[in-house]
């Protein structure tokens, strides 16, 4: 392995959220890791602007902060407390110095079976959310969810559900994650990897494999890159193909790799990313794909 091996890897914080933000810093310096997607919970424990330092002290760029959305409660009040929230989150990414904010944009509110009423809702939000995102240099990625999370999470389920969003946009304030865990079961999925290259629109790629049975709960079923279903290297050969050369960040939630030492998996999942996700390699050492 080289360091160039891990010039796009990033760890996103989930994967790993047994380590603080200081150890996860010493943990990425001893693995060579240099890129980390953070989550805002810990951000805002840690301070935000004390976390920027530490990132920035420890030589890591921020590829992501996770999460802004929840757009789809149609309560007047409760919408104005998602969209303050969200400005917040705008405002913790431009401080961590990351461009990238990404929305898990709701899913129905109680007793609500409409799902197109649900899904203007997030497009009146980000009417009202993407120019002060793009004022701070910020944009806002619209992550689709597997349909599984409609009703609760995300009812934007598929990338073409998403670009319909983001479309209405300008591509540097509104754009789409493509999560190989949400979206691998989806035939579209390469059209949509296409057109939101085409748009530039791919804010970012995620990575996590689909293991069975899932989980009772289901939300904590992601496995560890190499173990599930998911054809990991075509992914990243079709977001390579639509012309992104971003981070590709892995983001898993799971209560067994959290169960063991960071550091640990951190340097697992660095291992995984070089088997699974970078091109075949020959004898030689010459990549095949």
């Amino acid at each position: 392995m080289t360091q160039d091996d891990l010039a796009r890897f990033s760890i996103n914080q989930e994967t790993v959220k047994q380590l603080t933000l200081p150890q996860l810093a010493d943990a990425c310096g001893e693995s060579g890791v240099r890129q980390v997607g953070l989550w805002r919970a810990p951000v805002q424990a840690y301070g935000a602007e004390a976390a920027a330092r530490l990132m920035r002290d420890a030589g890591l760029a921020v590829t992501s902060l996770c999460r802004g959305g929840f757009l789809t409660a149609p309560d007047p009040a409760a919408r104005r407390r998602a969209l303050d929230d969200n400005r917040a989150a705008v405002e913790e990414a431009a401080t961590l110095g990351t461009s990238t904010l990404v929305l898990v944009c709701g899913g129905l509110p109680q007793g609500s079976r409409d799902l197109a009423g649900a899904r203007e809702r997030i497009a009146d939000a980000l009417a009202e959310l993407a120019p002060y995102a793009g004022e701070l240099g910020v944009r806002l990625a619209i992550e689709p969810l597997h349909p599984m999370f409609a009703s609760d999470r995300c009812v934007v389920s598929t990338l073409g559900q998403a670009l319909d969003l983001a479309e209405r946009f300008p591509s540097e304030q509104v754009g789409v994650v493509v999560d190989t865990y949400h979206v691998w079961w989806d035939d579209r999925a390469p059209e949509g990897i296409a057109r939101a290259g085409a748009g530039g629109r791919l804010a970012a790629f995620q990575l996590a494999d689909w293991v069975t049975p899932l989980p009772e709960g289901v939300l904590l079923g992601r496995g560890q890159l190499g173990d599930g279903a998911v054809d990991l290297r075509r992914f990243r050969a079709l977001v390579d193909a639509a012309g992104y050369g971003g981070p590709i960040e892995v983001e898993i939630f799971n209560p067994g790799l959290w169960s063991r030492d960071g550091a640990e998996v951190l340097a697992e999942t660095v291992e995984r990313y070089v088997r699974h996700v970078l091109p075949e390699r020959d004898a030689a050492g010459h990549g095949k794909t």
